[in-house]
């Protein structure tokens, strides 16, 4: 059997487009695969997410930790600046050795990390496993969905990448889950940063039997393997047609999330933890709604729906604090009272601006970003778009406490209402729609973009030469 790997023209694209109707649970091979891939995702989300119980416990332990906010927050955020530097060098890995190795890397990180933190004796060791860890979580978050893109048919690869997302608000989840199981055990804190080791083993084992993607295989002109991985998914005739988020404030609600309610008012830990696991299950939760519907709605109105929501509840967010600060609003015998109701008020806030944020900014830019650029330059494109993701994620780890010290909680989250109506308009302006369109597709669109109608002339020379 021959098949014609050059892109094809205009009228064949269509053609092929009007015959894709593969469904989301129809091939179980592109499931297993974005299943395995996903578990990078699981560590993203769980080692993001351990540490905002676990910090509770480490201050507890370490006074210099209690004492210092500096400290507590290059705790939280020394995993982004690993996280920055893994997807710097993340993307190039995936280039030059593939999206396999790149993950087999990824999950030696993520277990010796986990077992330098389990085995620290103060802050500095913790920190080295933060960092150890963070690497880890760069490279998945570059590679994992670039993995699951390329192995996928165009009309259910947004669903299936952001299949990887629900598998990183899910592990933010089980990472709650697990900070409330281990509160009563001894060496609560190293149990809840420990066991991430597990799944990163279980991913290694997995992914030494299955196949390189068949799109990096077919760059490194490996067709005859390329070919083989994509006889799984698609059938004969299917196969012939075939060529080959961050400032907004989701970083601060999972690496705060117990801390702000505390700041709510609920100064149990237990408590805090416990209202924390039902915002992260509302994000696993509005993930998979994100799922359904980002292959049906496209992946620009989704985003746009979810910055308005996301705004609105920033600024309910916001004016709780601000309500619960200014004492003037309460009178001295009904205060304990009014400062109580404020405390649930903000944490409707919280819960909505999850509702909003999971569907939409939560899975779009993962999904677009493992679709908008060129073949060769996939995994170096990606990892600069990663690590542009980890320095909004590091600047807004490593100054949150501080600016709610400076500021207060009410006006740090205006803030980031603010940078919310940039992101919308950001996105309104010039992000394109990918729903449904080939990688072929994709990059004719930016050629038409950047060229106007020349884009068309030169893809037609180059599909003739």
């Amino acid at each position: 059997m021959t098949i014609d790997m050059s892109i094809p023209g205009s009228s064949g694209l269509l053609n092929a487009v009007g015959k894709r109707n593969m469904k989301f649970f129809s091939n179980r091979y592109v499931l297993a695969l974005t299943g395995a891939a996903g578990i990078g995702g699981f560590l993203f989300g769980y080692d993001t997410g351990v540490i905002s119980g676990a910090l509770l416990y480490i201050r507890d332990e370490f006074p210099a930790v209690r004492d210092n906010y500096f400290l507590q927050e290059t705790i939280v955020s020394m995993a982004l600046v690993g996280a920055m530097l893994g997807a710097a060098g993340g993307g190039w890995i995936n280039d030059a050795y593939g999206r396999k190795k790149s993950t087999l890397l990824a999950d030696l990180m993520f277990a010796l990390g986990s077992l330098v933190m389990c085995a620290a004796g103060g802050p500095y060791i913790l920190i080295l496993g933060r960092l150890l860890v963070g690497l880890g979580v760069g490279i998945a978050s570059v590679t994992a969905p670039v993995y699951i893109a390329e192995a996928a048919p165009s009309e259910i690869r947004g669903g299936l990448v952001s299949t990887n997302v629900l598998m990183i608000t899910g592990g933010q989840f089980f990472s709650y889950l697990i900070n409330l199981g281990f509160t009563e055990v001894p060496g609560t804190w190293r149990w809840m940063l420990g066991v991430a080791a597990v799944p990163a083993i279980v991913q290694f084992v997995l992914m030494l039997f299955l196949p390189e993607s068949p799109r990096w295989l077919y760059w490194k002109d490996e067709k005859a393997q390329a070919i083989a991985v994509l006889e799984k998914i698609y059938d004969s005739d299917r196969l012939e047609e075939e060529a080959f988020q961050q400032f907004t404030g989701i970083n601060t609600v999972m690496y705060y999330s117990p801390t702000i309610v505390q700041m709510a008012g609920f100064t149990s830990n237990k408590l805090a933890l416990l209202l924390s696991l039902i915002v992260a299950a509302m994000n696993a939760a509005g993930t998979i709604v994100g799922i359904y519907l980002i292959d049906r709605c496209g992946r620009r109105r989704l985003a746009l729906t979810s910055l308005c929501g996301v705004v609105i509840s920033l600024v309910i967010l916001a004016m709780a604090f601000i309500l619960q600060s200014s004492s003037s609003l309460c009178t001295a015998a009904a205060n304990g009272t009014c400062q109580g109701a404020l405390g649930w008020f903000a944490v409707a806030g919280l819960a909505l601006y999850i509702a909003f944020f999971s569907p939409g900014m939560g899975p779009v830019p993962w999904a677009v970003n493992s679709e908008i650029y060129p073949e060769a330059y996939r995994g170096m494109c990606g990892g600069m778009s990663a690590t542009v993701n980890w320095i909004s994620n590091l600047i807004v780890a490593q100054t949150f406490l501080s600016i709610v010290g400076l500021v207060g909680t009410g006006l740090t989250f205006l803030i980031i209402a603010g940078i919310g109506v940039l992101a919308f308009i950001f996105v309104a302006l010039y992000v394109p729609e990918t729903k449904g369109l080939t990688f072929e597709q994709v990059e004719q669109l930016w050629k038409e973009r950047a060229w106007g109608s020349r884009g068309n002339c030169q893809s037609l020379l180059g599909s003739t030469a």
